[in-house]
């Protein structure tokens, strides 16, 4: 079990459990483990997305890169993505982002790249963790003129508006029409400072929800993870489409013009299709995780595309598609990997691609909405002995239970059993075509669970 790091970097209440005692040690742990193998003085970049502590622990992560002896680019409040995008064009050592993503603004969390802009794998992590306890970093301090520089380099923030500009002027051009309208929700985070200029640039026509950041307004009611206010503003103007990004940029999910969601799924079938069209979808395959929808495997096996399947989180989803050549990978919740263009989810990258198919298909967003047709699903935790959540899968009442449910829905519904990574539960997941007797199915299957393992 890992101290620190989550499945998604280290997130904590900012200055009570992310003090800037420890993000001091993150960075000096963390200086030392990614750049141990060069033979220069390392740089890092730095961005943030704009809670009220993003520079208290930027100035911790600072001093401690800075004690390290590496020198630092700070990017200032800028998407995650951007910040992937611009480790990998400056030749950076790595780089940090600062951001609780999806969380309320009282959260904040440390994300670490690596020099190819992608997120360090656990190992990494693991090393990071061992050096902060080792007691060695006292050891590790530079001294005189070995002392780390920063520099400001908010400028930046232009090669990642130029990096849109570059692929997609050319197709907007052509395309757009002046009743064509975007809703765009920036939740009040990172694409606050970028997403209007990308548009701008462009030239899409836009109206813009959410973009007055204060601090402490990030993601309230508002963004990707609460979509009820874009769906009133995409019905009151009669746009075209609505578009909503977390706090850190690296998600996006959409509203059509009816008002109903594009979620991961559907982006990643939308997408797919249109990939494929112009022969660029690589091996014909999608790789999700094993919480996206049955609909999205339907759709596979309907259009002759492969659906490869892994653990939840991206960076096992980008794990998969280096591993085997994929160019094409997400998650439910908007987390979309377009490998060819940015190694990690990239919210307005996903928005533009989202326009790019409805523009070449001359279609509405409901009707590529309509690609996938969604199952319910239901989620039941089932509580159990700590000790006894991993033991499910070699229970043998357990595992009966499970095929005969698979028997019943004969294809047309999947059971997904998993244990929590930090609560005495096993999570249990059934998809059908039922509401009510899929609850039903999930009850009975988390009390046999629950009876089996107490």
């Amino acid at each position: 079990m890992r101290k620190y790091f989550g499945t998604d970097g280290i997130r904590r209440i900012a200055n009570t459990e992310l003090t800037p005692e420890l993000v001091y040690k993150v960075a000096k742990a963390g200086a030392y483990v990614l750049s141990k193998h060069t033979d220069h003085t390392p740089t890092i970049l730095i961005g943030r997305d704009t809670r009220r502590s993003g520079t208290l622990i930027e100035s911790a992560m600072v001093a401690g890169f800075l004690s390290y002896g590496a020198n630092v680019k700070l990017l200032g409040v800028i998407p995650t993505p951007a910040v992937a995008y611009l480790t990998r064009k400056l030749n950076a050592d790595a780089s940090v982002v600062i951001s609780a993503s999806h969380n309320t603004f009282e959260f904040n969390g440390i994300k670490y790249f690596s020099n190819k802009g992608m997120k360090i794998p656990d190992t990494l992590e693991e090393e990071i963790e061992e050096m902060m306890d080792s007691g060695k970093l006292e050891e590790m301090t530079a001294v005189n003129d070995k002392i780390g520089i920063s520099e400001y380099s908010f400028e930046l923030i232009n090669e990642y508006i130029y990096f849109f500009r570059k692929h997609f002027d050319e197709i907007i051009e052509q395309n757009i029409t002046k009743d064509f309208i975007v809703g765009i929700d920036t939740a009040n985070g990172a694409t606050s400072v970028v997403a209007e200029k990308v548009f701008q640039a462009l030239g899409i026509p836009y109206k813009i929800i959410n973009n007055e950041p204060d601090g402490i307004n990030i993601n309230e009611n508002c963004g990707s993870t609460h979509l009820e206010g874009l769906k009133k503003f995409v019905l009151e103007h009669k746009l075209s489409l609505g578009i909503a990004y977390d706090g850190d940029g690296d998600r996006c999910l959409a509203i059509d013009e009816k008002g109903n969601e594009i979620d991961g799924d559907k982006l990643l079938a939308i997408i797919s299709n249109n990939l494929r069209e112009e022969k660029k979808l690589k091996q014909d395959t999608i790789v999700a995780t094993v919480m996206s929808n049955l609909g999205l495997n339907k759709y596979a096996k309907e259009n002759g595309l492969e659906l490869i399947q892994t653990k939840v989180g991206d960076r096992y989803v980008l794990e998969q598609m280096l591993k085997q050549g994929f160019n094409l990978g997400g998650e439910q919740s908007g987390h979309i990997i377009l490998l060819d263009y940015n190694p990690t989810g990239d919210g307005i990258l996903t928005s533009l691609m989202l326009i790019k198919a409805m523009l070449e298909s001359k279609k509405k967003a409901s009707e590529l909405g309509n690609l996938v047709k969604l199952y319910p699903q239901v989620l039941i935790n089932a509580k159990v002995s700590s000790d006894k959540k991993y033991d499910y899968e070699k229970n043998a009442k357990i595992k009966e239970a499970i095929e005969q449910l698979e028997k019943e829905f004969d294809g047309n519904g999947r059971v997904l059993i998993r244990p929590s990574g930090t609560e005495p539960l096993v999570r249990v997941m059934i998809e059908g075509e039922d509401q009510n007797d899929i609850t039903k199915k999930a009850k009975e299957m988390a009390k046999i669970i629950e009876e089996t393992l107490k």
